[in-house]
């Protein structure tokens, strides 16, 4: 078995079989590829079904000087995976990673804005601007509903059922959520959608998307990265934010005001509670507020 038939056909094992998104399906491949590189470059012909676990560590050993702990993390589950669809798939008898220890890195709690902050954001947005309303309808979205950008860049105009108080979201995997939506990001989604987005002409293909460019397509994560960037200077904010810190500051704010861990793990999408449980950690009064509320003794 050649590398870049293995790779291919665990791409594909990743997308149908799996149902994993394409922006995680680079990040496997991109792994694959760093062990495929170091390979070439150190002359070793071993293959996909003969490499064994001391040169796998090698390789760590040496990527270990060039990146921090997560990132080593990150690269041991990503090659894990792959041998494990190897196992799997009865190409091998046993996964060489298995006794390969990760670094351990601890939790990393998320970075976070001020209810402040989100204000200040959006009213440093320039309305005069074609795309202002634009730009404040996408902060305003992606803080009401906790968004992640993949999610808000693919949202359909099908997608919305304000009638009803809620979104379509489609999350990783392709799989699909209804996310209530405040009735403030409804107000100014329906002005965006009748004022400036009918005077763009979508491109074939993009009729139905929610968000689109003066070109008449979707917009890339890079924009929306961009948009708070730029806003994030005009405030002298002195925090290096992205659309993930809206959708982190919406789950620790909805957290502080007493919303449920459950009902937050649903409109995320996570999963686990074990991935939404690290908001408890940026606020440890809700503990405390749990034990004084619902405790027999109280």
């Amino acid at each position: 078995m050649k590398w870049k038939n293995a790779l291919h056909d665990y791409q594909l094992f990743l997308k149908i079989e799996r149902g994993l998104s394409k922006n995680t399906i680079d990040s496997y491949t991109r792994d694959l590829e760093k062990l495929i590189h170091f390979l070439s470059a150190n002359d070793i012909t071993l293959s996909p079904i003969t490499i064994d676990k001391k040169i796998i560590q090698e390789f760590i050993y040496q990527k270990a000087k060039e990146i921090n702990s997560k990132s080593q993390a990150r690269l041991i589950s990503g090659l894990r995976s792959f041998f494990d669809y190897l196992v799997f798939e009865e190409y091998r008898k046993t996964n060489p990673t298995d006794l390969i220890e990760s670094p351990k890195i601890g939790i990393k709690l998320p970075d976070t804005l001020s209810e402040e902050d989100i204000n200040s954001l959006i009213s440093a947005i320039d309305l005069t601007h074609p795309q202002g309303e634009r730009n404040k309808t996408i902060i305003e979205t992606l803080y009401s509903c906790g968004l992640r950008v993949s999610e808000l860049i693919n949202l359909k105009i099908s997608d919305l059922f304000f009638e009803e108080g809620f979104i379509k979201v489609t999350g990783k995997g392709n799989k699909e959520r209804f996310v209530p939506i405040h009735y403030n990001a409804q107000k100014y989604i329906i002005y965006y959608i009748n004022t400036l987005r009918n005077s763009v002409k979508p491109q074939k293909g993009f009729e139905d998307t929610l968000f689109l460019n003066r070109r008449g397509k979707a917009l890339t994560r890079q924009m929306i990265f961009t948009i708070l960037k730029q806003l994030a200077i005009k405030i002298n904010l002195n925090k290096k934010i992205s659309p993930h810190t809206l959708r982190h500051s919406f789950a620790t704010h909805l957290l502080k005001n007493g919303a449920d861990l459950r009902a937050i793990q649903q409109m995320l999408g996570h999963e686990s509670i074990t991935t939404t449980e690290v908001y408890v950690h940026l606020d440890n009064s809700y503990l405390k507020e749990v034990v004084e509320t619902y405790h027999p003794r109280k």
